[in-house]
């Protein structure tokens, strides 16, 4: 046998191309990784799985498959000829290729830096978004192909930056409103082909999906036609887990699925699963009412209002410590999320803020969320201007860390931080610093008072060593750009503007110097569509 490696792992399959006798028969096994021996290795992803191809033994013959794909690397061929191999008995095997097989929507941004680190993570996590980009979003393309939904809103900014997902979202939450049961409850799988029970069929974080989709759809397009459509659908999972709270207290779930540190991978262990599960509440109920309001149902902005004010309440009185200025066990997942969430009070903002950051520090800037708590960690430290620790904690090749799977050789994300503990190879739900590439150091910022990119901020952070970011967006209006250079202690932003909107820059201007635009000294940081170089000292 031969092994090859196809140089990326993708979801997929081979194309072979042969050379034999009628009736030879060989087989093709695919892997993400190799054994000790050098072998394919299925162990991570289920086995045994293999293509058996027979010949017909008309010269040189091409095939593939044709009603299946998997995640793969590595390809493991019994039976061959190849090279200096010589067997009567065997066909040869002319020619091997990888067919990366994913979604055909188009893609929206790029994004590009001065960061090593920073780029390579940004292609891991589109090779693995591809990867996982089927007529679902599923979690992996071997294991499971799965449509867990948490991933999807997580991830949400950095999928909708990267590619046109105009038509995708709305096919997604019709099959969320497909699968939601009559009590209410909406699945951690859409479509629901298997159902694992308990905690693996109904977790808040995953659920909750059904609510936050339409109002990021309505952000990034513009369209509130999926908030309408599917506002019974919204209101009905808020009910359920009203129907599921002691004291508006929710207890069940995942909670902060593969948060990081010393213990096993799975359940939630650095932070209380009903902080998280209450939270996501409370983050549902908010967006019902803000949905209710939008679409003129006075009785039900009224209720979930209240709702959002008794959930709020509830959460800080069995969550927060006032002595401490803490919530749950003072992980970055306890106090990160009431931060993004505006869950927290305002007078102990700052002080449950340092308190995240002071654990940040004693962890040597490094993170100990998961798949949940990421993006309300990265969210909460860039919104509140900690664009610096941001760096630190992505900048470097330890796990966990984005650094240390591009030291690994991997071309794709995985499921774990540290590859070696975890199953698939081939997982994006880690990938949500995506938002924080185009959002802070891009600096492109939709804003909620006028969707779609009508009017849009280029607010771009300038952090650690960086020397220059560059990225585009391709709004329903037209592309956006944003590129910034560090020299010679000033900073250089050039913007376009697409026509029909508009934009405020916002400068990272510490020193308050003189601005100039197009070369033209001015503080009116207002414009309308068209191409900007604005300059000042930093």
């Amino acid at each position: 046998f031969y092994v090859f490696n196809m140089g990326q792992n993708l979801s997929g399959f081979p194309t072979i191309k042969v050379k034999g006798k009628k009736d030879q028969t060989i087989r093709v096994w695919v892997a993400e990784g190799l054994n000790e021996d050098g072998t394919i290795a299925q162990g991570r992803s289920g086995k045994p799985y293999y293509y058996d191809y027979t010949l017909k033994g008309d010269g040189v013959e091409e095939w593939q498959p044709k009603f299946s794909y998997y995640g793969y690397q590595y390809v493991q061929i019994e039976n061959i000829n190849y090279k200096k191999t010589l067997d009567k008995n065997l066909p040869t095997l002319v020619d091997i290729k990888s067919n990366f097989i994913y979604n055909s929507a188009g893609e929206a941004g790029t994004f590009e830096s001065s960061n090593v680190i920073f780029n390579k993570a940004h292609e891991l996590i589109n090779n693995s978004i591809k990867s996982n980009f089927q007529s679902v979003f599923t979690d992996c393309p071997q294991r499971e192909k799965l449509g867990w939904l948490e991933e999807v809103h997580l991830n949400g900014p950095g999928l909708m930056f990267n590619y046109n997902l105009e038509s995708y979202i709305p096919a997604m939450m019709q099959n969320i409103e497909d699968s939601q049961r009559e009590n209410g409850l909406i699945p951690t799988i859409v479509p629901e082909y298997v159902v694992f029970g308990g905690d693996f069929t109904d977790s808040p974080e995953w659920g909750v999906t059904g609510v936050i989709l339409p109002w990021m759809y309505y952000q990034y397009y513009g369209d509130a036609s999926l908030i309408e459509k599917y506002y019974p659908v919204m209101k009905k999972y808020v009910d359920y887990l009203g129907t599921k709270a002691t004291n508006h207290i929710v207890s069940h779930g995942l909670g902060d699925w593969y948060d990081y540190g010393t213990h096993a991978a799975g359940y939630s262990k650095n932070s209380p699963i009903a902080l998280s599960a209450t939270s996501h509440y409370f983050y549902g109920a908010s967006l019902v009412a803000k949905a209710a309001k939008m679409l003129h149902k006075t009785e039900d902005v009224s209720k979930y209002e209240t709702l959002t004010a008794d959930i709020k309440t509830a959460f800080n009185k069995e969550f927060f410590n006032a002595e401490t200025k803490q919530y749950g066990t003072n992980s970055q997942f306890s106090n990160a999320v009431p931060v993004y969430m505006d869950i927290v009070e305002p007078q102990y903002k700052a002080a449950v803020m340092q308190n995240l950051l002071a654990d940040i520090k004693a962890k040597g800037d490094r993170l100990t969320t998961g798949d949940v708590g990421n993006r309300y960690l990265f969210q909460a430290l860039a919104q509140n201007g900690e664009n610096e620790t941001m760096y630190k904690m992505n900048n470097h090749y330890d796990a966990p860390g984005y650094g240390f799977q591009i030291k690994f050789g991997l071309t794709t994300l995985t499921e774990q931080w540290d590859p070696t503990k975890g199953n698939s190879w081939n997982h994006f739900m880690l990938g949500q610093i995506e938002e924080w590439f185009y959002q802070s150091l891009a600096g492109i910022v939709p804003d909620d008072q006028n969707p779609g990119f009508k009017h849009f901020f280029i607010q771009p952070q300038v952090v650690g060593d960086m020397t220059f970011v560059k990225a585009t967006y391709k709004s329903i209006y037209g592309e956006i750009a944003s590129a910034w250079e560090k020299k010679d202690g000033k900073l250089i932003l050039k913007v376009e503007i697409p026509v029909n909107t508009s934009a405020t820059i916002k400068l990272p201007n510490e020193k308050n110097s003189e601005v100039k635009v197009n070369g033209k000294v001015t503080k009116y940081l207002n414009f309308g569509s068209g191409s900007y170089t604005i300059e000042c000292e930093i």
